[in-house]
């Protein structure tokens, strides 16, 4: 008899949750009203894919005649991206130092996060637009959006490592009546040093897909070659651009692993 009673009272661990259930209702319901809002239908979806099988008609074969233009916008875009990448980590390898709460006082920490948050605000895109109508067209424009885009991502990430590490090395190096350089150097980077290099390798893999991007809008690169493709209804150049830039981001993300294996 106490055994049941105890069953009793104690409460179904499974019991239903009209809170949960109805938050689930609205999200269906939500995502059903936007497909009707939007027009998606099947219809729609079905035509689209014959619209698509009729494009790569088109594209293929793929026409690499003009092989010289498209060497000179992926040179181009290269450089962008190298150039965007090594400044962009340069200023996070600071920023993200001054960004972490476990060695600098609020004062500090506080508004090198909300720069990092602002230049990780908005897409690559809409600050190259920005750029193009600052600096114009060309190449600088791709290199400012990316040195931001990079700011954004490894900063954060930089700073979100420093304050993981353990503080028991830099006690002992403090101990030691070591400056704030040398406790940096020889406490903070050996702890982090090898996530900083895999947030630059994958920012430098990023940037080579985005210098591609931005460059739609106007901010350099391969990206101008290609939406003057599209805009000539030139598909076959256009699947010879696609192709070339697949290449690349595969050689990337070959030697990315590579970097990655040996600093790890």
């Amino acid at each position: 008899m106490a055994g049941i009673e105890s069953t009793k009272n104690h409460e179904n661990p499974f019991k239903f949750n009209w809170l949960s259930a109805g938050i689930w209702v609205l999200i269906l319901g939500y995502i059903l009203y936007s497909f009707h809002a939007m027009g998606l239908t099947w219809g729609r979806f079905y035509e689209g894919l014959g619209h698509a099988e009729k494009l790569m008609g088109r594209m293929f074969p793929p026409n690499f005649e003009r092989w010289e233009l498209l060497l000179s916008g992926l040179a181009e875009s290269l450089e962008i991206a190298v150039i965007a990448s090594f400044v962009g980590i340069v200023l996070s390898l600071f920023l993200g130092l001054f960004a972490a709460r476990n060695l600098m006082p609020n004062w500090i920490s506080i508004p090198i996060r909300g720069l990092i948050a602002l230049c990780r605000t908005f897409h690559p895109v809409i600050i190259a637009i920005l750029f193009v109508k600052s600096v114009g067209f060309g190449a600088l424009a791709g290199i400012l959006t990316l040195i931001v885009a990079s700011i954004g991502f490894i900063a954060k990430l930089f700073a979100e490592a420093i304050e993981e590490i353990s503080l028991k090395q830099i006690e002992a190096i403090r101990a030691t009546g070591a400056g704030f350089v040398s406790v940096i150097v020889f406490s903070v980077m050996p702890q982090v040093f090898s996530r900083f290099i895999g947030f630059s390798v994958y920012q430098l893999d990023s940037n080579l897909r985005n210098s591609t991007m931005v460059g739609i809008v106007g901010a350099g690169g391969l990206g101008g070659t290609l939406f003057s493709a599209f805009q000539r209804f030139d598909y076959d150049f256009v699947a010879a651009i696609l192709i070339t830039i697949i290449s690349i981001i595969m050689i990337g993300e070959y030697l990315s692993n590579i970097v990655r294996r040996i600093f790890k």
